[in-house]
């Protein structure tokens, strides 16, 4: 028993992603979806298989060289695209005299491939095409007695009554007697071979399983999909072991995004639930931000650090499938808080994992995941935060016209300082109360790919200014002494430098979050986050107030010139 597996097409609808990688070669749950195909025809028996190849011919030829295989995998190459009839017409001495599989490269399924040979041999005749029903594909017609009456409406003179539009999935079991009806050379297709057959009354046996879970990627909506079901399948057996591994389509609720471009999906199945967060198909072979996510997410998973379990990843698809952690963020736990000292225990609970995160989270640290930079740095200040906020914010937000090189030496002081007084560990660098979330008696840290190492101060202020709950200053002041006296029984330092860099890293990650606010809402048009640009300011307006004015004369103008702008 021999197969064919069609290798060779362009995958137009695919693009742009198709374009630097050919189909099969798409990855579903971190493998190629022709090595699913592969191991799925050896399963069936199949003793020997055919790829033939002409787009991006050189990937496929190398991931085959590098496989091993339990059955030999022969490649043939077509310098000029032959079509699904003209591949089997140029493999016919390979393929050989007995009955064999041809099928499309490009396609997910759990369908018993032993089952449809043993059909076709009962049945005798030409050829077996597989069937299954998808009301987005149903075109070909097929009778009650289980043949192919015609490929689409206008195929056939008389179409029974009784006959049902099903969708041919690019299965097939063919006898060597197809060639008759396929051009020696050149190009063809091979349902025009079944049509000439069908005008010859030669009979195509239609085969249907009685339940079957089959999946083209012809297209990136299809392709993700088709990625989802194979990679939630194995996060369920992972998560919970008497769930079966078998591919079905995934039910999922859409989840709300926040300022990221990454779409979040509940999924079930039975009583059980994950989550799954889309990054994109990728499209750049580089480490990326989903690869700083998931090593980082598994290495603080390993040191006892509260984020959700990664169950399965795939990182060409884009598709992460992870513990689900409820719907209960910070943020709406404090709105739902009305005692201030039940809101203080919240937040001491929160300061002690961040103590936690920061003093174990560094010990083994790889510098290498942070795709963003591994250090908060002076450049990483001046750029990311001062001259963010300056242009997102100041420039574009709110449209003053204040020139930036007349703060150019005051950011620089203000980098130095915040940098002088740090206490370094791992950086959470966005610590604000929605990546925080409550489930049941635990507090676990979400959205941590930004992770490096960094001042704890700076995630400390982003937790304690944070203009989604808008903290009272004296309990911002209270919480803070309550992390030095925790953070003391982990380091030693000393009181004020702690707290003049502090004070400075607070005013960064405002800025920061000022830019953040302006670009969300001016560029992505995320106008919610305006919601929260008065507290911000009023913040910034604080902070500032706490510098020498002697020291930045720019920015306590800047600061009144703001506070103008938004009605202060």
């Amino acid at each position: 028993m021999k197969a064919l597996i069609l290798c060779a097409g362009i995958g137009e609808r695919l693009l742009p992603y198709s374009k630097t990688r050919p189909k099969p070669l798409f990855s579903i749950s971190g493998a190629p979806i022709l090595d699913r195909l592969i191991r799925h025809l050896y399963a069936a028996g199949v003793e020997a298989i055919v790829l033939n190849t002409h787009h991006l011919a050189d990937q496929i030829e190398a991931h085959v060289r590098k496989s091993r295989y339990p059955i030999p995998v022969h490649l043939s190459h077509e310098p000029a695209i032959l079509g699904t009839g003209g591949a089997i017409a140029n493999n016919a001495h390979t393929l050989g005299h007995a009955p064999f599989f041809v099928i499309n490269g490009d396609i997910l399924t759990d369908i018993d491939f032993r089952t449809v040979y043993t059909h076709h041999l009962a049945r005798g005749g030409p050829a077996t095409l597989v069937f299954v029903n998808d009301p987005a594909f149903n075109t070909v017609l097929v009778d009650p007695k289980g043949t192919v009456c015609a490929f689409d409406e206008t195929d056939a003179l008389s179409i029974p009554k009784d006959a049902v539009k099903l969708t041919f999935t690019g299965i097939q079991v063919l006898d060597d007697t197809i060639l008759d009806y396929i051009p020696n050379t050149g190009f063809s297709s091979s349902i025009d071979a079944y049509r000439r057959m069908l005008a010859d009354g030669k009979p195509l046996w239609a085969w249907m399983p009685q339940k079957a879970y089959w999946k083209d990627i012809g297209t990136p909506e299809r392709y993700r999909d088709a990625a989802l079901d194979a990679l939630a399948a194995e996060a369920f057996f992972k998560a919970w072991s008497a769930l079966s591994p078998t591919l079905e389509p995934t039910r999922i609720s859409a989840l709300a995004g926040d300022g990221s471009d990454r779409t979040w999906f509940r999924l079930f199945r039975k009583k059980n639930t994950l989550v799954a967060v889309h990054h994109g198909i990728r499209t750049d072979p580089g480490p990326g931000e989903m690869d700083s996510w998931i090593r980082i997410g598994r290495f603080l998973k390993s040191k006892g650090i509260p984020v959700p379990e990664i169950h399965a990843v795939d990182r060409f698809s884009g598709w992460a499938v992870m513990e689900d952690l409820g719907d209960l963020s910070l943020q709406e736990h404090i709105r739902n808080t009305p005692s201030p000292e039940d809101r203080v225990e919240i937040y001491q609970r929160v300061i002690d994992q961040l103590v936690r995160f920061s003093t174990r989270g560094i010990r083994g640290f790889d510098l290498t995941w942070a795709y963003q930079g591994p250090i908060y740095n002076e450049a990483l200040i001046l750029k990311g935060e001062c001259g963010y906020f300056l242009e997102a914010f100041v420039h574009r937000y709110l449209g003053l016209a204040f020139p930036g090189e007349r703060l150019e030496n005051e950011w620089k002081h203000l980098a130095r300082r915040a940098l002088e007084n740090a206490e370094f560990g791992l950086m959470h660098r966005d610590f604000q109360s929605r990546n925080i979330m409550v489930a049941g008696q635990g507090i676990f840290f979400i959205d941590f790919q930004g992770a490096r190492v960094g001042p704890v101060q700076y995630d400390l202020a982003s937790l304690l200014i944070d203009p989604y709950v808008d903290l009272p200053v004296p309990m911002q002041e209270r919480l803070l002494t309550f992390a030095m006296k925790r953070l003391a029984g982990e380091r030693s330092f000393t009181p004020r430098r702690f707290l003049d860099g502090y004070g400075c890293c607070a005013l960064c990650r405002n800025l920061q979050a000022l830019g953040a606010f302006a670009h969300l809402c001016r560029v992505k048009g995320k106008t919610v986050f305006e919601t929260y640009i008065p507290s911000a300011v009023k913040s910034l307006s604080r902070l500032v107030d706490a510098l020498p004015r002697n020291e930045f004369p720019g920015l306590h103008e800047l600061k009144s010139k703001i506070a103008a702008a938004v009605g202060f």
